[in-house]
């Protein structure tokens, strides 16, 4: 076990070393001496560090070194974890003694504009005083996120996973009259006792016509005979996301549908096929060197030929990986081109105000010759 132990820590400190490396490359194609991060998921990503409160700065001139910034808090944990970077345990704040250390390590400090509130510039700037020594340097730990390694991608496999086993087990639960409230509450106990670490986000359940609301979140609404009842969750594994929607409906039991909702049932079941023909049109649309605006194309343009184009409101997907919504975005004009590596959403939905609304999603890895679908459970049309 310890021989085990010894050996991940070694692999997790060649790959932060590695992508530091990478980083510091990228700082020096743009005569970028150093960089200070401090979103806590690049921080991650190029450390290991999990902690709530850190800073990072990587020198890439005149030598690559590299120095995390935490408080006493996690002295022990950020022993533990960080291999990639000497630690400073901060007697203050950790932003303000990175600024202090970066001045005296490089003549100028990249940050991520994205990333910083004006608070924290202004104490950025006060901390380190020379004038002009912080310049933009937007969103470069998040370009090298985009594609996922070997490991990121076992990670996201097991999430996903994961999601697809807690679906199928609540649909055996899953009864009329259960409140929205009960079935999330329901799903995240079982997430948690599944080894989870935390969900992805708040997770949606929205019947009825509260499925016309994108993100509708729990109530106490409770599902009725008739229903369409969509369910968007995900959940964290080794940090990593997993998102999955499916939309199902509730059945009658062994009754038959009431004759005053038997055009409403038949517009439901038409509408959930239009959406799953989109969904699929995106996924068979995803492949490395596609334009994340063809693979929008390819759901919007689904559901216009068949009349729903206007009601689908939001972009077709957006990446995924140590956050729940990270570059690329799969919207209308997007220039973005997919690389190999990358994991996007495929969600298309179509929402008609105050009635119902379907949405289907899966997670999706972009590989070399297509896409490989992480969360293959069933997505048809399914009467509980």
């Amino acid at each position: 076990m310890r021989q085990g132990n010894a050996r991940r820590r070694i692999l997790l400190k060649m790959m932060h070393r590695g992508r530091i490396r990478h980083l510091a490359q990228e700082l020096r194609r743009r005569s970028i001496p150093s960089l200070l991060i401090t979103h806590l998921p690049d921080v991650r990503y190029l450390t290991g560090f999990t902690g709530s409160n850190a800073a990072l700065v990587v020198v890439a001139e005149p030598r690559l070194t590299s120095r995390l910034f935490t408080d006493g808090r996690y002295t022990v944990q950020a022993k533990r974890e960080v291999q990639s970077a000497s630690v400073r345990i901060a007697p203050k704040s950790a932003v303000v003694e990175a600024c202090i250390w970066a001045e005296q390590h490089a003549s100028q400090c990249g940050f991520d504009r994205t990333q910083t509130t004006v608070a924290t510039l202004a104490a950025m700037k006060k901390a380190a005083g020379k004038r002009g020594f912080f310049v933009p340097a937007d969103g470069l730990v998040a370009a090298l996120r985009v594609i996922k390694d070997a490991t990121e991608v076992e990670s996201m496999r097991r999430a996903a996973s994961l999601t697809c086993s807690l679906y199928e087990g609540l649909l055996g639960w899953i009864e009329p009259g259960m409140r929205e409230r009960d079935i999330a509450g329901e799903l995240e106990h079982r997430a948690r006792m599944a080894g989870a670490e935390s969900m992805s986000f708040e997770t949606i359940v929205a019947a009825g016509e509260r499925g016309s609301q994108p993100h509708a979140r729990a109530t106490e609404a409770r599902i009725q005979p008739g229903d369409l009842v969509t369910l968007d969750f995900g959940i964290v594994l080794d940090g990593y996301c997993s998102d999955m929607t499916r939309t199902f409906a509730i059945g009658y039991g062994e009754k038959s549908v009431p004759s005053r909702w038997k055009q409403r049932w038949a517009e439901q079941r038409d509408v959930f096929e239009a959406v799953l023909a989109a969904q699929q049109a995106a996924v068979n649309a995803v492949h490395e060197g596609a334009s994340c605006g063809e693979v929008d194309l390819a759901a919007r343009s689904t559901l216009e030929a068949v009349g729903y184009g206007k009601y689908f409101t939001h972009s077709t997907g957006h990446g995924v990986g140590l956050e729940i919504h990270e570059v690329p975005r799969v919207g209308k004009d997007s220039k973005d081109v997919l690389k190999a590596g990358t994991v996007i959403t495929i969600e298309p939905g179509v929402y008609l105000p105050g009635r119902f609304g379907v949405r289907i999603e899966d997670s999706v890895l972009v590989t070399e010759d297509g896409a490989e679908v992480l969360t293959p459970v069933h997505k048809g049309w399914m009467e509980l």
